[in-house]
């Protein structure tokens, strides 16, 4: 085997790496540039169409431009009419959704929820079921258990009225039981004591800090001539 030519021996250290001679081969820009599509074309043809290229891609970023310029003056209105961002994802939100329900996709499932919904309430098996489940409500609602439980409860809940109003009329008995109590009225007596002290206590200071009248002042000295 020739040393120059590649080594394909899976265990070399050297497998993947190209050699010398073909990392010199020259490569042809415009052979790869062409596609299998161009192969039938000729040189006018794909010169006119490179150049139809080029004028659609600077139309494109004309179009680009105008865009962002009527994107910030739609931005301007909207800021001078106290608009937020908010209120225009709402609107897009809003918009969005009405688009959905009319659109022939979302009809079309409505319809067809709409039949299936139809057949299922009108099939055997789901009339047979509702029967089913109505009897079993039927045969619960008058069986013996249900009516124990329902009366139980009941009388709970009576015996839970009787009992709170209970305890209602026994605290107002002993608040005046305790009211009408020798010791609530000799505490009574004492307060009532305590503050005809402290307001006659008052009013003997006020009349001590009184000022004398006009025939009360002491005479004065004749001055000696």
């Amino acid at each position: 085997m020739d040393s120059a030519g590649h080594d394909i021996n899976l265990n070399s250290p050297n497998k993947g790496l190209l050699s010398d001679a073909m990392t010199d081969v020259p490569v042809d820009g415009a052979a790869v540039g062409r596609t299998a599509a161009a192969e039938g074309l000729s040189a006018a043809e794909e010169e006119e169409l490179r150049a139809e290229i080029a004028k659609v891609e600077e139309e494109i970023g004309t179009l680009r431009q105008v865009l962002a310029a009527k994107e910030r003056h739609c931005g301007e209105l909207k800021r001078k009419l106290g608009l937020t961002p908010l209120d225009g994802l709402k609107q897009n939100l809003s918009k969005s959704w009405h688009d959905v329900q009319v659109s022939n996709a979302y009809v079309r499932t409505s319809e067809k929820l709409g039949e299936w919904n139809d057949k299922v309430t009108q099939s055997d098996l789901y009339l047979s079921a509702s029967s089913t489940l109505e009897d079993w409500n039927e045969k619960l609602t008058q069986s013996e258990a249900y009516k124990k439980t329902q009366e139980t409860l009941s009388q709970a809940g009576q015996k839970t009225s009787a009992a709170l109003s209970n305890v209602g009329s026994v605290i107002s008995r002993k608040l005046g039981d305790m009211r009408n109590s020798a010791t609530f009225k000799s505490f009574e007596d004492r307060v009532g004591t305590i503050k005809s002290r402290v307001v006659g206590s008052r009013e003997n200071s006020t009349d001590g800090l009184q000022s004398p009248s006009a025939g009360d002042k002491p005479p004065q000295d004749s001055a000696p001539f």
